[in-house]
């Protein structure tokens, strides 16, 4: 009888990945968006304020993950700028416009960044994408290091879709940027406060479909399929080897 065994750290490492993942969402999005109604209505702030008290918890988590890690990311230690420097001059004018065009600004530092990194030939979206391609499976991360390397048949399709990957989600963010700085001084600010939030999860909705169809899930596919043949080719390595010593 055979039995099936699992990865002990496989299963274990799901809800804390799932939590990891979640969390940006939960700061970024519904914690800012709460809290502008919390101060708007609870607590009785002018439009200004609440949108300036909102915008603080983001901006404390990059300064805390760059704290944390003790080490100088550039894009954080950007987005980082991007929101004090703005929070500043929001105090000085007192305009919540600029508040709301603020988040595109982070949005576009963010989209640049990433172009920037695909034209250096190092896809920065990468290390996100990554863990979901391999899973904790060693015999995957051995499939992705051959194919990043160009030693695998199939690594120039891997390397082009890698690269596309970043593009996508750069194009992607440049175009959310766009929409929430003109929404910002078109639109009503109540209005624009629940709809940038709308706005950027539709994008980032749509962004992770497209994505994942053009570039991680066939990039998913080569891996597995090397993976495979790598694991293939190990036990015939090991069965002629062991047929030889037995023939001494």
């Amino acid at each position: 009888m055979t039995t099936h065994t699992m990865s002990p750290g496989r299963t274990e490492n799901r809800a804390p990945r799932a939590l990891t993942t979640l969390r940006p969402l939960v700061v970024d999005v519904a914690l800012p968006l709460g809290s502008y109604y919390l101060f708007k209505d609870a607590f009785g702030t002018s439009t200004f304020a609440a949108l300036a008290w909102s915008s603080v918890l983001p901006a404390l988590r990059t300064g805390w993950s760059l704290a944390k890690e003790r080490r100088v990311n550039a894009l954080a230690a950007l987005i980082l700028a991007v929101n004090v420097v703005s929070l500043l001059l929001s105090l000085l004018t007192g305009d919540p416009r600029l508040m709301l065009a603020k988040d595109g600004a982070v949005s576009s530092t963010v989209a640049v960044g990433i172009l920037v990194s695909v034209a250096l030939g190092r896809p920065m979206m990468t290390a996100g994408m990554k863990p979901f391609v391999l899973r904790g499976d060693r015999a995957r991360e051995a499939a992705w290091e051959r194919l990043a390397s160009g030693r695998a048949a199939a690594s120039g399709d891997f390397l082009r879709r890698e690269r596309l990957f970043s593009l996508i989600w750069g194009v992607a963010l440049l175009a959310e940027c766009g929409a929430r700085v003109v929404g910002a001084y078109t639109l009503p600010v109540e209005t624009m406060v629940w709809l940038g939030q709308v706005v950027a999860m539709a994008v980032l909705t749509a962004t992770a479909l497209v994505s994942g169809a053009f570039a991680a899930g066939p990039m998913a596919r080569m891996v597995i399929g090397e993976a495979e043949a790598g694991v293939n080719g190990v036990g015939a390595e090991g069965n002629s080897s062991l047929a030889g010593s037995t023939h001494k």
